[in-house]
């Protein structure tokens, strides 16, 4: 695992290098979407009882509590990165993923175990969330780093290719088994576990490409830096917080755009069916459909990025988020036909594309080499747990209240308040803190 020198990184090798990192994100988010996608047919297995909405806030709940592990994952991973590599980061969360998977797939249901069974759900999910949470952050930081200069959005925006290809994966999963496969009842009883398990033998096979890698040149000169200074600022917490406004950007830039995420990729599929009465397999065509579309995007937003710059990017993001996702929700709700639905959630993800294809590229640009990882990971997933990660809790709150539509005003605030950090940073595409690594 000696990072590899810089005049031996070939342009094959870093592709083939970028390659094995995406793909390994794909199977680390195939692994967390799959608990999104299925908990409609695993819910009364470990929650019986109480109505649906019921039961589908507390399988909602464990969701957001696997997002409170991310914070700890992105520091730990993220510490790790900066000091072993991120090769070795990435090959590590992976594994855990692998186990929280395999958890899940082999835990028996409430009536077999009583309450041990959502007590393994949570010990999985907190895994999972450890390794997503370091995973975001050396993910980011790798694609980052092994980019050239003038194509960095370019690349660094198969983080969120890869990230929404893995949660397609897990909704063809799901159509597949809900159309070919399986019947409904054979689902609910058992079936739910295929997808897990799937994904624990993709883990191993992601672990396997990920040996093959290369480390990055920013890291690999960062590494030949043999000052006392540097090796004891490597991955540091009192390092970071000699960064206080990247910090504080990151939280920032991150709040709305992680809610939206998760309000137009995960939540969506919910309210198709929990509040706008569409078929489950309907609304899981929906779903798909558009994220397939929207996954396409992520690359021409990214390499628009690398022409104009970042920020207005961001910004325009900001000001159409702010300014749409009331009516779009709003007509979502009380939609009366899949292909209205679709135009719908298609136009939220227009939009979020311009947060999703550059928030991984603008976070690593502003910190330096030896707490890059450390900084792209844990102020984001401090972030996510608090707005992503909560986002479906919050939003079936709303409902069970009575007050819907509250959710949606909360969703337009939190992205009026990123849109005020885009409209005060600066430019990461000119400041980028990555073109200093080579000197």
């Amino acid at each position: 695992m000696t990072p590899t020198p810089p005049d031996a990184m070939t342009p094959a090798r870093r592709l083939r290098s970028i390659f094995s990192g995406s793909v390994g994100n794909l199977v680390e988010w195939y692994d967390w979407y799959v608990y999104a996608a299925f908990s409609l047919y695993f819910a009364d297995v470990f929650f019986p009882g109480g109505d649906r909405t019921s039961q589908l806030l507390k399988t909602a709940v464990i969701f957001a509590v696997g997002f409170l592990m991310r914070p700890l994952g992105g520091w730990l991973l993220g510490r790790y990165a900066d000091r072993h590599g991120r090769k070795r980061a990435l090959m590590l969360s992976v594994v855990m993923m692998c186990a929280g998977s395999l958890i899940i797939a082999c835990t028996p249901g409430y009536a077999s175990i009583g309450v041990a069974a959502p007590v393994l759900l949570v010990l999985a999910r907190l895994l999972q969330g450890l390794s997503v949470g370091g995973e975001y952050g050396a993910s980011a930081t790798y694609l980052s780093e092994m980019a050239t200069r003038e194509h960095r959005g370019f690349w660094s925006s198969f983080q969120y290719v890869t990230l929404v290809m893995g949660h397609l994966v897990a909704l063809g999963v799901l159509i597949a088994l809900q159309r070919v496969f399986l019947t409904d009842e054979q689902l609910r009883d058992w079936g739910w576990r295929i997808p897990f398990a799937i994904g624990a033998v993709a883990a191993l096979v992601a672990l396997w490409l990920r040996r093959n890698m290369v480390e990055t040149e920013s890291f690999a000169r960062s590494e030949s830096d043999a000052s006392a200074t540097h090796q004891q600022s490597q991955g540091t917490l009192r390092a970071l917080m000699q960064h206080p406004r990247a910090v504080l950007a990151v939280v920032g830039l991150t709040m709305g755009g992680t809610l939206a995420f998760y309000t137009y990729t995960t939540y969506v599929h919910k309210f198709l069916v929990n509040s706008a009465g569409m078929a489950a397999e309907t609304a899981s065509l929906i779903n798909a459909s558009t994220l397939f579309f929207y996954m396409l995007l992520q690359p021409l937003v990214g390499a628009l990025s690398d022409k104009i710059g970042r920020r207005r990017i961001l910004i325009a993001f900001g000001v159409l988020g702010t300014l749409f996702t009331v009516p779009i929700l709003s007509q979502l709700q009380n939609v009366q036909s899949a292909s209205h639905a679709f135009w719908l959630v298609m136009a939220a993800l227009v939009i979020l594309s311009g947060y999703t294809a550059i928030n991984a590229v603008v976070k690593a640009e502003m910190f330096p080499v030896e707490i890059r990882a450390l900084g792209v990971g844990l102020p984001y997933a401090l972030a996510v747990a608090v707005f992503g990660g909560t986002a479906d809790m919050v939003a079936l709150w709303f409902k069970k209240a009575g007050m819907e539509t509250g959710f949606y005003w909360y969703v337009t605030a939190c992205i009026a308040c990123s849109l005020l950090v885009y409209l005060r940073m600066p430019d990461t595409r000119r400041t980028s803190l990555i073109d200093r690594d080579a000197h």
